[in-house]
């Protein structure tokens, strides 16, 4: 506790949150965000777009953001959500539950793209921000490595579809798939592919 000594007024200036999600294409499965606030006291190398890094080194980041930032959240959408609200608005949903979520609460928070959820603090859009933003970056990893934990697990219950190699993305492979054995439950049935399989 010795660091934080002197420092135990969390406002001043405030802690940041950064957010992403994971898993807005694919035509299966929740979509994943999360909201990362890092400590500078604690800075975590080899922070970039989740895109960029393989998934082992995905992988150990994930496990060092855990164990370093300040807090962290990872919230979804689920498929009948993203069916229900579609895909955009069930992504701001995932976004808005990763930031409620957090244990700290953040006095500015950072987004990644466009568009931002509802929030009840300050909040920025940055296009790019997980390329740029070391704490959304983080976020962008949290996000992407969960859905693909996710996507490892309903490739064991439906082993027929592939989901461990494609991770749900309309792959020759996966739309092979849908073709020959139709849509299971965790397909988004209004992603065209699947509605077009299930007409």
């Amino acid at each position: 506790m010795a660091k934080w000594q002197g420092k135990l007024n969390w406002s001043v200036d405030g802690l940041t949150a950064g957010v992403d999600e994971a898993g807005r294409g694919p035509l299966a499965g929740p979509v994943v965000a999360a909201a990362v606030i890092l400590d500078d006291m604690q800075p975590i190398k080899g922070l970039a777009d989740s895109k960029v890094l393989t998934a082992l080194r995905r992988e150990k980041l994930f496990d060092e953001i855990r164990a370093k930032a300040l807090c962290c959240s990872i919230a979804e959408a689920s498929v009948e959500e993203i069916d229900r609200l579609n895909i955009l608005q069930a992504t701001l949903l995932a976004m808005r539950r990763a930031v409620e979520g957090l244990r700290l609460k953040p006095t500015k928070v950072l987004v990644d793209g466009n568009r931002l959820p509802v929030l009840d603090v300050m909040a920025e859009a940055i296009v790019r921000g997980d390329a740029t933003v070391p704490s959304i970056s983080a976020a962008s990893i949290l996000a992407k490595v969960q859905r693909d934990r996710w996507c490892v697990e309903l490739d064991l219950q439906y082993p027929q579809y592939g989901f461990a190699r494609h991770k749900g993305y309309g792959t020759a492979e996966h739309l092979a798939a849908l073709k020959a054995h139709g849509a299971c439950p965790q397909h988004r049935k209004t992603f065209r592919p699947v509605t077009e399989v299930l007409q």
